[in-house]
């Protein structure tokens, strides 16, 4: 099953408005270089909130990519301002495998239960569906070791078997106003795995995230 990030936030109570992230030093810094490079006016407070939800700004302009507390690297933390008509923001949830979790014990039958987000990619245009927390089945495939229909043996290859199942979801969810919150996969064969960590590189090889840091406009 998966879920749209969107709902399980509303049900955690992650809305929040504006006026809870008076603006730091840091936030009036950021926001005020922003709208320099883009010729709008960027509000510090919405900068504040980004921070507080981030262990890393990776960006600071000419928008903010950030590491969210649990991992996930994404545009201004992931924080939505669409389709929450009573507040001003809405946080990612805190610990989406968690999350996760409490919704696989809910359903009948325990399924494997992936919450989905929308997020950018670098060198593509467009946005799609990503994961953000899982339980019950493994994040991903690792294929290395197997052979192809060649016979070479395949010694890179692992597939992101929940972000696939992600992206495919969020075309039925939708976007925008689409109001679909999850979608059932059927047919799909998993192992039994609980957790996240896997799927994020660690620092020390993600190489991206490296000459990221301290990049700025």
């Amino acid at each position: 099953v998966c879920v749209a990030s969107t709902v399980v936030s509303k049900a955690e109570d992650r809305g929040a408005d504006l006026a809870d992230f008076p603006a730091g030093p840091r936030a009036t810094e950021i926001a005020d270089h922003l709208g320099d490079i883009t010729g709008e006016e960027k509000d510090p407070r919405f900068a504040q909130a980004v921070l507080e939800e981030s262990t890393e700004v990776l960006i600071d302009a000419p928008f903010l990519l950030t590491e969210t507390r649990f991992g996930h690297i994404t545009v201004n933390a992931g924080i939505d301002r669409s389709n929450v008509p009573e507040r001003d923001l809405l946080l990612l949830p805190r610990r989406p495998a968690e999350s996760a979790a409490r919704i696989r014990e809910g359903l009948p039958g325990n399924p494997p239960v992936v919450l989905t987000d929308t997020s950018g990619r670098p060198f593509r245009h467009g946005q799609r569906g990503v994961a953000i927390g899982w339980a019950g089945m493994p994040a991903s495939r690792d294929w290395r070791g197997e052979r192809d229909r060649a016979g070479r043996k395949l010694g890179v290859t692992v597939q992101s078997v929940v972000d696939e199942l992600a992206g495919a979801a969020n075309l039925i969810m939708g976007e925008g106003s689409g109001g679909t919150p999850a979608a059932l996969v059927r047919d799909w064969a998993f192992g039994e795995h609980e957790g996240s960590d896997e799927m994020f590189r660690p620092v020390e090889s993600d190489y991206v995230r490296q000459a990221l840091r301290g990049w700025s406009l």
